[in-house]
């Protein structure tokens, strides 16, 4: 499977490019393509953002087709955008056109990465019977697609499919800074509820290692 690094983009020009490569899985038949980057500060609005969820962010702000609530994307975070074919005869018939099981790989390729840095991780596929489940700033119990770790998110999904084929993906924070998810609820929840992998291993961590890992991880399991 292919990997681009876009390095730093802008948001919108990352948007037109995920297209374009979307339309070339889809004409080409391809297996995919995967996509690692990091953006200028910016907050995206996902298909169920709410009134509120943004009230004093003072920087640039894009409505765009995932899912997923508001979401901030800066230069502390690794973003990847996996372009995936779903529909492709490489997969396994169970995992074609299965959008959910898309997303839990996505989850699962991180927290193998945070295992290699000795912190434990969950996904949505948690023990919700034994465990209170999330909730957003107002109390509601929400959803929580992402990858958490003792009841603090470090990564936020999203993704939006096309003719089959997946664009968007997964942000993480991967660097500690106390500018980030200013005058917003990230994912409607609390500011305190987001965390970098920076404040939990209590050093900076290396992107370069990071990328190679989960490059390795995806081609092997998307």
């Amino acid at each position: 499977m292919e990997i681009q690094d876009w390095g730093l983009i802008d948001y919108f020009e990352s948007n037109k490019r995920q297209l374009e490569l979307v339309e070339r899985v889809h004409a080409e038949n391809l297996p995919g393509i995967i996509v690692f980057c990091i953006h200028p500060e910016i907050v995206t609005l996902g298909r169920s953002t709410e009134h509120g969820d943004v009230f004093s962010w003072d920087g640039p702000i894009a409505e765009i087709s995932r899912g997923g609530r508001a979401t901030y994307h800066g230069p502390s975070q690794l973003v990847i955008y996996p372009i995936i074919n779903l529909k492709h005869e490489s997969r396994p018939a169970n995992e074609q056109q299965n959008v959910a099981g898309h997303l839990r790989k996505l989850e699962n390729g991180i927290i193998h990465w945070l295992g290699t840095l000795n912190v434990k991780a969950e996904g949505k596929t948690l023990d919700l019977e034994n465990r209170k489940p999330q909730q957003d700033y107002k109390g509601n119990a929400v959803e929580e697609t992402g990858v958490w770790v003792d009841g603090r998110k470090v990564a936020s999904l999203g993704i939006a499919v096309k003719k089959w084929v997946t664009y968007h993906g997964a942000a993480i924070n991967v660097f500690a800074d106390k500018s980030a998810f200013r005058g917003m609820y990230p994912c409607g929840f609390s500011q305190s509820v987001m965390v970098s992998v920076e404040d939990l291993i209590s050093e900076k961590p290396n992107m370069e290692t990071a990328k190679t890992f989960l490059a390795q991880h995806f081609q092997k399991n998307l």
